[in-house]
């Protein structure tokens, strides 16, 4: 396990591919779509193809770092309008920040002994670029880029919820677990990440209870 963070597995296997490869295998006598990689802004029109191309898809297995969250969230309501689709997370992988939001579109989700639903407090401050640029233009201008990350977070935040609750979801997922996770690492506790238990992923309704 991760000392950082305890609930986690120190290295996670999920996939260095820079955008979501999304690639068409069959599995136990169904046709499964393994989606693993980084979810970026074209993904989901990508998968809305692969999808309208391999329309006996049976499965999704998710495999992901996360990437972009609105991206994530419309990945995620592909995925339920293709109604029936389950979405898994197979023994051994790991599914973190937007992936979350795809994996929770499916009807139903399945998250394997042994895999890995990661979740953190989701934050808009991951351009690096803008904010020191800011910073070299002075203090105005880096106010207005504070004012922006946190309209852009309050309005992020509403989606989410929104979407929880379409995906039926409880709303306490984000107040009781990913809303209390550490944004950056500071001081002495370290921890950014939270790892479901199975318990936690039935409690919360991100799972269902196996038949």
């Amino acid at each position: 396990m991760d000392p950082v963070n305890p609930t986690c597995p120190l290295n996670p296997n999920w996939s260095n591919n820079p955008t979501m490869t999304l690639t068409i295998e069959k599995r136990g006598g169904i046709k499964v779509m393994l989606a693993e990689g980084r979810v970026d802004p074209g993904l989901p029109d990508r998968l809305a193809a692969a999808l309208k191309a391999n329309p006996d898809v049976g499965e999704i297995w998710l495999r992901s770092p996360g990437g972009d969250a609105r991206a994530g969230n419309a990945a995620g309501r592909i995925i339920r309008s293709n109604m029936g689709l389950t979405t898994r997370i197979p023994s051994g992988w790991a599914c973190f920040s937007a992936c979350n939001f795809v994996f929770m579109g499916g009807q139903p989700r399945v998250i394997d002994p042994g895999g890995v639903f990661m979740v953190h407090m989701f934050t808009r401050t991951g351009d690096r670029a803008a904010i020191d640029m800011s910073v070299a233009l002075g203090t105005d201008a880096t106010r207005e880029l504070i004012g922006d990350i946190e309209q852009d977070s309050a309005l992020l935040a509403s989606e989410d919820n929104d979407f929880l609750i379409r995906m039926g979801i409880s709303r306490k997922l984000l107040t009781e677990i990913m809303y209390r996770q550490q944004a950056v690492a500071t001081g002495e506790n370290k921890s950014t990440r939270r790892c479901l238990t199975l318990d936690e992923a039935l409690k919360y309704g991100v799972t269902y209870a196996p038949e």
